[in-house]
């Protein structure tokens, strides 16, 4: 009896020794289950990209920072560049002459006052000889006149020789008035032409600063009056012109805010204000003009005659926007790449870092989306914002080989 109970405690104390083992190996193993997935977690949050600056401009990376700018509440409009009549300029000439040098070429920045061309033509040298033929006939008309007056006075002279003497005297000083006139209009030293020099040509002058838009002459054509010789625009004065169509005109005011962007920059959000507001529609389609000056810092890539996407700020709610193609999905989750701070190896290790982030999206408009961030990224912080679905395929090319 006593053989028996022996061995059955013996059993008993087996049974609970295996149970045991047991339990405390799935105990373990589910603790670096767990500690594995934290670890991958913890390194899924981590993850980035080393890339040389070659590749980075191969994939076409552009980085930019966080802006908080209005969206939604926003009433979408659309236009073109334009520029105030003022700011752009056809130079033509006053009096026709053949082209003899032309200096600039489409393209090129000029000054206003600053030689475009020069013509020639006889009838400049004419007029000119003219002037000075004048001059000096008009020192002894005066002198001839003035004999005249006193003869007449003096009841020496007759009326009519004296009328004669007063009236050469004020049409020659008159012709000269005139003669002076012109060669001012021609871009000629009047002063030194009365010295008696004789100037060949005339200059054509640019009467703003800006640049040469357009040239339609060419060296040895003839250069009629009147007719366009060059065309010149002034684009540090581009300004907006918006269309807003009737449902919605009452809703714009004189220095509401306003955003929009151009086709050949979709991602990048330029600031302006409106100034006027247009009094008559169009027919086709019920529109009127408001014209916009624009706030952000004026480039010369903003063209005359660009075709814009804008929104007027009806009201106003900031939020953090970066452009829609900076932004990577995969599911459910949201991310984008942040340029990162990298210590190579060595000192002459020039990789770039980035980091992914994740994010919450919100509103999206004219090309651009709010995002808000777990926690706010350091002031300064450059985000992709051209090449990010090309720096993901990186990411997982890193991925993949890392598993190999």
């Amino acid at each position: 009896m006593e053989i028996k109970n022996i061995m059955r405690m013996t059993m008993l104390l087996t049974v609970i020794a295996f149970l045991g083992s047991c339990t405390t190996d799935k105990a373990a193993t589910v603790i670096e289950e767990q500690e594995d997935e934290h670890k991958e977690q913890e390194e899924g949050t981590a993850k980035g990209v080393l890339i040389t600056p070659a590749q980075a401009e191969v994939l076409g990376l552009t980085t930019a920072t966080v802006v908080k700018k209005s969206l939604g509440n926003n009433i979408k409009v659309n236009g073109f560049l334009d520029l105030h009549p003022q700011d752009e300029a056809n130079v033509n000439a006053f009096i026709g002459g053949n082209i003899s040098k032309i200096y600039f070429i489409e393209g090129d920045k000029v000054k206003k006052g600053q030689v475009l061309a020069r013509l020639e033509h006889p009838d400049y040298l004419q007029m000119q000889q003219e002037l000075q033929q004048s001059v000096n006939e008009l020192a002894y008309l005066k002198t001839e006149f003035e004999r005249k007056e006193k003869l007449y006075k003096e009841e020496i002279s007759s009326g009519r020789e004296f009328q004669k003497a007063r009236s050469d005297y004020y049409s020659t000083q008159s012709k000269i008035k005139g003669l002076k006139a012109k060669l001012k209009l021609l871009n000629l030293n009047v002063n030194k032409v009365i010295a008696g020099e004789l100037f060949p040509t005339i200059p054509v002058i640019s009467p703003i600063d800006g640049f040469i838009g357009e040239i339609y002459i060419r060296i040895g054509d003839f250069a009629s009056p009147g007719v366009n010789m060059f065309y010149i625009t002034n684009n540090a004065k581009t300004h907006v012109d918006f269309r807003v169509y009737e449902k919605d005109i009452y809703k714009i005011k004189v220095g509401q805010k306003a955003y929009f962007t151009i086709a050949n920059k979709p991602g990048e959000l330029i600031e302006a204000h409106i100034q006027t507001i247009g009094r008559t529609f169009e027919d086709d389609p019920k529109a009127i003009h408001v014209h916009a000056i624009i706030d952000s810092k004026v480039r010369t890539d903003l063209l005359p005659g660009l075709y814009v996407e804008g929104r007027i700020v009806e009201s106003e709610h900031l939020v953090d926007v970066i452009p829609e193609e900076a932004i990577i999905k995969e599911g459910n989750r949201s991310f984008i790449f942040i340029k990162a701070t990298h210590d190579g190896e060595e000192n002459n290790d020039e990789k770039l870092a980035f980091t992914v982030v994740d994010v919450t999206t919100g509103i999206k408009d004219a090309g651009f989306i709010e995002v808000t961030f777990a926690e706010p990224l350091p002031k300064g912080t450059e985000v992709v914002v051209k090449g990010a679905y090309m720096l993901s395929s990186e990411l997982i090319k890193g991925e993949l080989e890392h598993e190999h």
